[in-house]
Order: structure tokens, then C-alpha cells, then sequence
């Protein structure tokens, strides 16, 4: 028979790229596996997985009594399913995950995917951080099985706790897997180059306000932004007054399969985040890879784990501050050089052969081998 996983998450399913990894994985263990999230009332239908999915409608959709419903919901839900192992997914699931696990006396493996209570949204409330903070300060160091996703975030929680975190990169499977069609299929014009920006989190202090006010600097290219974020409307609104409409052309969240696709057409990925708070500091955004098993070019600000990445694999460049002429003069110079280009496109080509799921998932399946 096989062994049931239940994994929790609390954002939307769809996009979650790296939940849906964990969960094939699981699958391709012979798993019985139901993930477990929200759904709003805005929220993209699912599209066909080979495992089972619980999404919650919620009367609260941000917020402390989201939160707050959020983990009721999921502890009622727990406590009525049987499971060989629960997978908390952030600090935000893991209190009830917690619970059920010392009631059941079931296996627990929590995946940080972030540094949590350092995210923007909390730097600046420092009430609500304290009793995030407060709620990891009483679990961690009780955990037996953490997973986070870069060296650096790792070592924070051994600072903090005296654990060392296994480290699983949120890296994207092979190219294989990339259906590659025509700009004219996309709508997208053929004779100019094409930056872009994706991500589920566009935010702000990502540098994309930024790079929206370097574009009339930037000679003859499409900006295409992918996702979404607290920073859309204000892209917007901010592309609207400088009169650049028809030179940026914004996407919603799309299913995976098919932002790729407007990833591989592009000539060059950004990746903007400022080192704001520890959490922006030390990403390694999922973006990176992304670009890299598209075979594009990456433009970065320069932060240690990204820096690390595309240093080791001569796959891009940075920005040297995000002032959006001296944004604009570095992407010029870049669209200009086509040698370099071409250069950086071969080296990803390299790179993302061992750059893989296929790869990261070797530790997970080490770890969840002891209870499935």
C-alpha cells in the first residue's frame, strides 16, 4: 500500500512551482501525496497533476484572521487524514503541520523556502514579527528534518538555532520539458529585442519600478513582465505616464508550461531584488533558473547567492546600482554586444545540464526514503 504524504502550503497552487516539484517527486516514489492549499476568489483553475489537491476557499484572503483561518482550517484538516509524513512548506503552515505531528506521532519535514521573518512585509511591523518569530523560536529547534533552499539562508538558521539545514535549490527540471515556439505565435514582434522580468512576487524593492523608468533610456526594446505582485499597479500606472505601452507588455501569473514559453523567446532575464531586509539579500530566485534552462542571458543585481550562480557559470552580468539611466546604459551595452551574448547563451546551455531538479531532488529523496 501505498505511503500517504500530505503537504501544506498556504499560497495559490497553481504557480508553485516548487511545491509541485516536491509532490512529483513524492509521486515518482510511489507516494500517495494530497497538497494542500488556498484558493481566492481571483484564483486561476488548477491545471491536471498526478496527485491529489485540497485548495481551500477562505473567508479571509490577507491579513491576521487570514493567517489565523488559514491554520484552524488546516489543523481540522490534518487531524482527520491519516499520513506516513507531513511536509510543512514556510513558517506560515507549520504550526498546526507541528501540532498533528507530536499528536500522531507522525514524521514532519518543513521546507523553508525563505528566510520567513525577515520578509519586507514584516521588517516593518514589529509586533507581528515578534509572534512569527516567536512561533519558529519555539519549533525549530525541535525539528529533525528542515530544508531550505540556499547556503546562506541555511547558515542563518544555524546561527540562530545551532541546525544546519539540507539545502534543495528551487531549480527547474531539464530543458527537455520547454515547448519552444515562435515570437509571432506569442504575439510578440520579431525584429526587437525582448527583456524580461517574471515572478510571482513582483514586489516592491525587486528594482522593477526601476527598470520601468530605464526603458525610454533602452534603445528599441520590448520589456515583457511576467506575474504578479503589490507592485503591478504602480508599473502600470507609471507605464501609462511615460507613454511606453507599446513597449511594455505586462502578463498575468501563467502556468508554468507556458510562461517558459515566453521565457525562451526572450534575449535577456532580469533579476532586480535590492538587499533590503536579509530575506531579499540572500534569495536565489526561482527567475535565475529559470532563465538559465531557457538558454537566457541573466542581468542581475548583485546579491551572494545569485552572484555565486552566475559567476561559476559565466552566464550574465549586474547592475552596479539600480539608478535607471545606469540600468538602461548596462543593458545597452549588453543588446550591442552580440558576441556576449551569444557567449552567455552557449554557457547556458552548459549550465543547465547540471542545474536540475533531477539533481536537488537526490537529497529529498534521501531524507523522505527514511519514512515512505
Amino acid at each position: 500500500m501505498a505511503s500517504r504524504v500530505i503537504v501544506s502550503v498556504i499560497n495559490d497552487l497553481v504557480t508553485d512551482q516548487r511545491v509541485n516539484k516536491v509532490c512529483q517527486t513524492l509521486v515518482s516514489m510511489n507516494c500517495d501525496v494530497i497538497l494542500v492549499g488556498r484558493k481566492l476568489h481571483n484564483s486561476p483553475e488548477m491545471d491536471k497533476r498526478n496527485y491529489r489537491v485540497h485548495r481551500m476557499r477562505l473567508l479571509f484572503e490577507k491579513g491576521p484572521f487570514f493567517y489565523a483561518e488559514y491554520n484552524i482550517r488546516l489543523f481540522f484538516f490534518l487531524i482527520f487524514k491519516k499520513a506516513n509524513m507531513l511536509i510543512s512548506n514556510d513558517l506560515d503552515t507549520l504550526l498546526p503541520n507541528y501540532i498533528i505531528a507530536k499528536l500522531k506521532r507522525t514524521p514532519l519535514v518543513y521546507d523553508s523556502h525563505e528566510y520567513f521573518t525577515e520578509v519586507p512585509e514584516l521588517v516593518d511591523r514589529k509586533r507581528v514579527q515578534s509572534i512569527w518569530k516567536y512561533i519558529e523560536r519555539k519549533i525549530f529547534p525541535k525539528l529533525d528534518n528542515v530544508i531550505t533552499v540556499n547556503d546562506s539562508i541555511a547558515n542563518l538558521f544555524h546561527q540562530d538555532y545551532g541546525i544546519l539545514p539540507n539545502v534543495v535549490r528551487n531549480i527547474p527540471r531539464s530543458r527537455d520539458s520547454i515547448q519552444r515556439v515562435s515570437r509571432e505565435s506569442l504575439g510578440l514582434p520579431i525584429d526587437k529585442p525582448i527583456l524580461i522580468l517574471q515572478g510571482s512576487g513582483i514586489n516592491v524593492d525587486r528594482g522593477s519600478e526601476e527598470l520601468v523608468d530605464a526603458m525610454p533610456f533602452i534603445s528599441n526594446a520590448i520589456l515583457l513582465i511576467i506575474g504578479g505582485g503589490d507592485v503591478i499597479g504602480k508599473l502600470k500606472s507609471a507605464t501609462n505616464k511615460l507613454g511606453l505601452n507599446e513597449r511594455i507588455i505586462y502578463k498575468p501569473r501563467l502556468p508554468y508550461e507556458q510562461m517558459m514559453k515566453y521565457t525562451s523567446i526572450a534575449d535577456l532575464g532580469l533579476t532586480f531584488d535590492k538587499s533590503t531586509n536579509l530575506n531579499y539579500k540572500y534569495s536565489l530566485p526561482n527567475k535565475l533558473f529559470d532563465y538559465i534552462q531557457a538558454g537566457v542571458p541573466v542581468l542581475s543585481s548583485c546579491l551572494p547567492e545569485i552572484e555565486k550562480v552566475i559567476k561559476k557559470y559565466n552566464v550574465g552580468d549586474f547592475i552596479d546600482d539600480h539608478n535607471p539611466e545606469k540600468i538602461a546604459t548596462k543593458i545597452n551595452h549588453i543588446l550591442n554586444n552580440q558576441g556576449l551574448i551569444k557567449e552567455w547563451k552557449k554557457n547556458c546551455s552548459f549550465a543547465a545540464i547540471e542545474l536540475t531538479w533531477e539533481n536537488e531532488e537526490k537529497v529529498l529523496k534521501k531524507i523522505y526514503s527514511k519514512y515512505v
